[in-house]
């Protein structure tokens, strides 16, 4: 239900494996932080998505966005 198209590049997926990683590491399931990882990253990068054209965006923008939302 989250996310667009300027997230498709290189290192986006870094951050949603670092957004799963924190997750796990506060004792989430593995199921319960894949689901809000990716819940989360796709937030942020809609976010970024509402300052940047979608052919702008970076990955740096989303981490920037997740700064907000958490």
């Amino acid at each position: 239900m989250t996310g667009n198209n300027g997230m498709a590049k290189g290192g986006s997926g870094d951050i949603l494996a670092g957004i799963m990683a924190s997750f796990l590491a506060q004792g989430m399931s593995y199921d319960e932080a894949a689901v809000n990882a990716v819940y989360y990253h796709g937030l942020a990068g809609d976010k970024c998505a509402e300052h940047f054209s979608p052919r702008t965006m970076l990955p740096r923008d989303i981490l920037g966005e997740l700064v907000n939302i958490f």
